[in-house]
């Protein structure tokens, strides 16, 4: 099972940034999609997740600049990034749930400079 994350890198404050990720390998349906972030001295906190049925949550600190979105099919999750703030900085990582595992990417590092 891997899930691979690709889009992160430095953007100036402003401007926006498309992350993805897909999945290879799960056999199982996944259920729900989405993505995490952790900065430096920071706990993991959530971004944004969709679920199968096209459902979304929003953390509080993105909601109306990020959107979430989702391929079943290919097993892929995106998130565009609008209007990136320097606080947007961390490491964002996602993940993918069935009805019985959780699965984590390795990871893509998001930059914002102001």
């Amino acid at each position: 099972v891997q899930l691979q994350a690709s889009g992160g890198g430095l953007a100036q404050a402003g401007g926006s940034l498309t992350l993805s990720c897909a999945a290879s390998g799960i056999i199982a349906m996944i259920n729900v999609m989405g993505w995490y972030r952790q900065a430096p001295g920071k706990q993991r906190e959530l971004v944004a997740i969709i679920t199968r049925g096209g459902s979304t949550v929003y953390g509080d600190s993105v909601k109306g600049r990020f959107t979430i979105s989702g391929d079943n099919a290919k097993n892929t999750v995106y998130l565009q990034m609008n209007s990136l703030k320097p606080e947007d900085t961390a490491v964002y990582l996602c993940n993918q749930k069935t009805v019985v595992r959780n699965y984590w990417g390795q990871g893509t590092q998001v930059t914002v400079s102001s």
